[in-house]
């Protein structure tokens, strides 16, 4: 199997609040959207990332699966400056998201980052980490 991922999907408990976070929040452009079911953002080519009614997550599932938060994981959006670190954390913190941590110099390379979750639990990383990139063949590259 090639080393490929194609939709992250994920259930949420708050349906509307998940689409202000990333649609109002991170200014991302719905991919599909059914109210009160699902919501897909494309999040690189060939990726979307999917909320889905954690209700409807459990129909599809047969109700086999209990559906917990998210934990342990984080996810990074990397920008361009260290300004728009600080402009997206505090867009999200308008929208009553919960900075865990506020914009500062990383301990690990250079990263200027902050922490906030979302509505479901998932910590996400807002940084700029001036040594990753990703070349013209879509490769990233760290240094």
């Amino acid at each position: 199997m090639n080393p490929e991922l194609h939709f992250i999907t994920l259930a949420t408990e708050d349906l509307d609040a998940a689409r202000a976070f990333y649609r109002d929040g991170l200014g991302w452009e719905p991919l599909l959207d059914v109210p009160g079911e699902i919501i897909f953002f494309q999040v690189a080519p060939g990726l979307s990332l999917g909320f889905f009614d954690a209700e409807k997550f459990a129909e599809d599932l047969n109700h086999r699966v209990a559906i917990t938060r998210v934990s342990g994981v984080t996810l990074s959006h990397n920008v361009g400056s260290r300004e728009a670190v600080a402009t997206t954390i505090d867009r999200l913190a308008s929208l009553g998201v919960t900075v865990l941590k506020a914009p500062q110099e990383g301990a690990f390379g250079g990263i200027y980052h902050g922490h906030v979750r979302d509505p479901n639990g998932i910590v996400w990383e807002i940084a700029h980490n001036p040594g990753w990139r990703i070349d013209e063949a879509g490769n990233v590259l760290f240094g």
